[in-house]
């Protein structure tokens, strides 16, 4: 039977797209028929023997989902071939799980993708063990168990064990989960950029349009496989046979390319689902927002069909002649994979690269993202000798904390460029206009980008120059930058953009300026920026670029150039660069080109700019990248002092009661379950209540009035300070009654914090996105300033670290020892928990967070809650 309720497709260990969902009583046939189709030994195994009451059984299994059970099922097409259920037990935190699936079905990864999704709807429902038993020679299951990564234990001796399984999952659990994900998606992207035969649905004899083009392009490129045409006018097309239909091929193609108007493209893509195609690029568009597409969703989802587009320019991979794309000219193989919503970005990309002469390992135009988005290829060019760059043009994101996991994985090895977009209100309006995706507010896509080490840029050009840089250097151990010159102007060119950029020039140590001193004359200047003078001969100016490569002080050269009459220094310098162990960027003014490879016979040896600011750009992106890439990836520490539970059941109850915005106690409770340092705090909502808490305070006292909608307290005229006396304190409350009216709701009493420097610690969390915790001065200084620096939750120890060095005040703020670095830093680890594992937690704010130099403490803090189901971001599942 074809799925009829919620679910998504996900990916077998071979490649194959199943379709897992939860089970409602319509199903219970389908149910009966996977048990009764079990095999003897299987049957045996799964029930101790003969089974009895199968009907019962299954009728059960397939009854109503609610607090007490759930069972998820894995169809193949239309056909059940596996199941997972829960009971709860008398524990409601303990439930007894069963598997069970087809033996035609099995070692290819369906229990344990079963048991994924049932383990997330568990923990969902605040359940942490499965329990079961297990017959000790079903090898099969105690594979499984082995293979899922979760902590279990299973009882010793005799023919039946016990087992337990904890749901929660650790760092070994997201390890496992993401290898295996990466296999299976890299099984079914085979199908896509590696396919033994194609066909062209949609080829035209018409020179010039989509689907001529796109066959054209697989014969130019060579394509080794067999290769069809769909057309229902023509027997043949550019020579490849042609039939009417998809039906009436001759065999059934891995791969089918969609190029028809957009009224055909569902029965197209149906009609290849039946007959078995294992993916298809649908580059027709006008298919969002329509009945249209949501007939190609759901067909890939029924015939388990991985998908591209629609709305793109195609997919390529050059090293295995596939180009079936509508690109001008070839493709040539190189080392850059890109994947692009943009299909003219992609084009421009490409001509800009040829024209370095880098070819790509791999291009999927992703257009509307239906199915296949950046994040397959982020697993497809994690273990694929052939890219050594990714390059991502990426307007919207449909998994960012998936995105965020693989592309620093991916970046620990391999670069990854990625091109800013919808940085204004028109550009994100134009962004969702063609791919029908939220765009992503830029400065959550910046922290997404920075935590998992993605070199973000701005232009076309600017990742040009910068993919150039990558292309043909080593890495600098750090941002120590030497320029070199033989034109003063250019120097200081570099040298100022090099600072503009993070970089620094240190100067050379006395012993690399004696070097130098010999060979140039009186009138260079031995200062960073170093200026040979124009009247210097190529040798000599190659005799000064080893010199200075060989300073230890210097990390980086950049070499920068005029011809002259006595010929052009540049010609020197590429065997230097050869056997150099530093990396060095070229700068030669005056050439045509803005960015190309500075060559000799051997081929490429590094980049060479005409503008000195773009040569210093580019380095700067390297560098950063390099010292990311260096930096160890430290874990956040354990925080055994939180109380989760009573934080999650506070919550919960806060919301049955209809609260947003939390009252100040509910506030202090909350922070307390993560242990964050919070003023002593009391409340009271008459004058007769805040005079006695006023009693059990230190004094003198700050008063603090909650009133609906009063968000700037200080502003509003919502604040007393200083305030030593009960007569005040009746006076000042009284006063405040009065004046906020229907509005007041109470006061807050803490006694006056020392003084110290004041930030602010916050989250504001996107149902997307998930949590952002943002860092900043706060205090007066909050909106006046506005420094501040934001990570995405969960946040690593050393994310929480980039954070506190993320201002532009950081080295001034932290820098003397004056502040208590290690208090701010554990409150952000710990606010970022808090978001973790409270997701209805939509905005926090402790402002001011005061910090001095033994420990830092919150003088106010305000909590607004929305109810939402938790996500589970690294779940195995397709976009469809």
């Amino acid at each position: 039977m074809p799925p009829t309720s919620a679910g998504t497709s996900a990916v077998l260990a071979d490649g194959e797209v199943v379709f897992v969902r939860p089970l409602h009583p319509p199903d219970t046939a389908a149910v009966l028929a996977l048990h009764e189709g079990l095999g003897d030994r299987d049957r045996y195994l799964r029930f101790f023997g003969l089974p009895s009451g199968l009907d019962r059984l299954c009728a059960q299994i397939a009854g109503q989902a609610g607090p007490r059970h759930a069972a998820v099922g894995a169809f193949r097409r239309e056909r059940l071939i596996g199941v997972a259920h829960f009971e709860v037990s008398a524990d409601p935190t303990e439930a007894e799980v069963a598997l069970a699936v087809d033996g035609r079905a099995q070692a290819h990864g369906v229990g344990t993708l079963l048991l994924e999704h049932l383990a997330s709807l568990a923990r969902n429902q605040g359940i942490r063990r499965f329990t079961g038993e297990v017959m000790a020679e079903n090898n099969r299951m105690l594979r499984v168990f082995t293979d899922l990564g979760l902590p279990y234990r299973m009882s010793r001796g005799g023919p039946e064990r016990e087992f337990v399984i904890v749901l929660e999952p650790g760092e070994d659990y997201w390890t496992a989960l993401a290898e295996r994900e990466r296999v299976a998606d890299v099984a079914s992207l085979q199908s896509v950029l590696r396919p033994e035969s194609v066909v062209v649905v949609g080829a035209s004899r018409r020179t010039g349009s989509v689907g001529r083009a796109v066959l054209s392009n697989l014969l130019d490129g060579g394509f080794p496989g067999r290769l069809f045409a769909v057309n229902p006018h023509a027997t043949e097309v550019a020579g490849v046979p042609c039939v009417p239909s998809v039906p009436q091929l001759p065999e059934c193609p891995e791969l089918a390319v969609v190029c028809v108007p957009a009224a055909a493209v569902p029965e197209a893509v149906e009609e290849c689902g039946k007959r078995g195609v294992r993916a298809v690029v649908v580059i027709s568009a006008g298919l969002t927002g329509t009945e249209l597409g949501d007939r190609v969703v759901t067909a890939a989802r029924t015939y388990g069909m991985r998908l591209v587009g629609p709305n793109c320019v195609g997919v390529a991979d050059p090293g295995a002649g596939l180009n079936a794309t509508f690109v001008p000219g070839t493709v040539p193989a190189g080392p850059v994979g890109v994947v692009s919503q943009s299909g003219g970005f992609a084009i421009a990309l490409l001509e800009s690269l040829r024209r370095l002469g880098l070819g790509l390992s791999s291009l999927v135009s992703t257009g509307d993202k239906y199915d296949v988005s950046g994040n397959d290829l982020l697993l497809w060019w994690l273990r694929d000798p052939a890219t050594e760059i990714a390059v991502l043009y990426l307007e919207s994101f449909g998994n960012p904390r998936k995105f965020s996991r693989l592309a620093r994985m991916l970046a620990r090895d391999k670069p990854v460029v990625a091109i800013r977009t919808g940085e204004t209100e028109v550009a994100q309006r134009a962004a969702a206009s063609h791919t029908a995706a939220a765009a992503t507010p830029a400065v959550t896509r910046d922290a997404l980008y920075e935590q998992a080490g993605v070199i973000a840029v701005d232009t076309i050009s600017e990742l040009v120059e910068t993919v150039a840089a990558l292309s043909w250097q080593s890495f600098p151990a750090g941002n120590r930058v030497a320029v070199l010159s033989n034109a003063g102007g250019a120097g200081v060119l570099a040298a100022d953009a090099c600072v503009r950029h993070g970089l620094v020039l240190p100067g050379i140590r006395p012993e690399t300026a004696d070097t130098l001193r010999a060979l140039l004359p009186a009138q260079a200047s031995l200062a960073d920026p170093i200026d040979t003078t124009a009247a210097v001969a190529a040798e000599t100016f190659g005799a000064c670029l080893d010199a200075v490569l060989a300073d230890p002080e210097v990390d980086a050269v950049l070499a920068a150039t005029v011809p002259t009459a006595l010929g052009d220094p540049m010609t020197a310098v590429p065997a230097r660069i050869r056997r150099a162990g530093k990396p060095v960027l070229a700068v030669r003014l005056g050439q045509l080109a803005h960015v190309e490879p500075l060559a000799d016979e051997q081929g490429p040896v590094t980049a060479s700019y005409t503008d000195p600011a773009d040569a210093a750009a580019a380095l700067g992106h390297v560098v950063r990248y390099a010292r990311w890439r260096a930096a160890p990836a430290v874990p956040a520490p354990e925080l055994s002092d939180v109380d989760a539970s009573r934080a999650a059941s506070l919550v919960r109850s806060y919301l049955a009661a209809g609260r947003r915005w939390l009252a100040p106690p509910e506030v202090v409770d909350v922070l307390g379950c993560f242990g964050i340092p919070l003023v002593e705090t009391r409340y009271a909502g008459t004058e007769d209540e805040a005079v006695a808490a006023f009693a059990d305070l230190a004094r003198p006292v700050a008063l603090k009035a909650d009133v609906e909608g009063m968000l700037h307290k200080s502003a509003q005229g919502g604040v007393a300070l200083d305030v030593s006396d009960e007569a005040r304190v009746r006076t000042i409350v009284a006063a405040w009654r009065r004046e906020f009216g229907a509005g007041w709701r109470g006061v807050v009493l803490q006694p006056m914090a020392a003084r110290g420097r004041e930030f602010l610690v916050g989250i504001n969390s996107d149902e997307v996105f998930g949590p952002l915790v943002v860092f900043g001065l706060g205090g007066t200084d909050t909106d006046v300033v506005a420094d501040r620096a934001a990570r995405l939750a969960p946040l690593t120890a050393t994310d929480a670290d980039r954070l506190l060095d993320g201002l532009r005040s950081s080295t001034k703020l932290f820098g003397g020892g004056q502040l208590d670095r290690d208090a701010v830093r554990n409150v952000l680890l710990r606010v970022s928990r808090l978001a973790e594992l409270l997701p209805e937690v939509a905005e926090l704010d402790l402002n001011p967070l005061v910090a001095g130099g033994d420990g830092c403490l919150a003088l106010d803090a305000r909590i607004r809650i929305e109810p939402r189901t938790p996500a589970d971001p690294f779940l195995r599942r397709l976009r469809t």
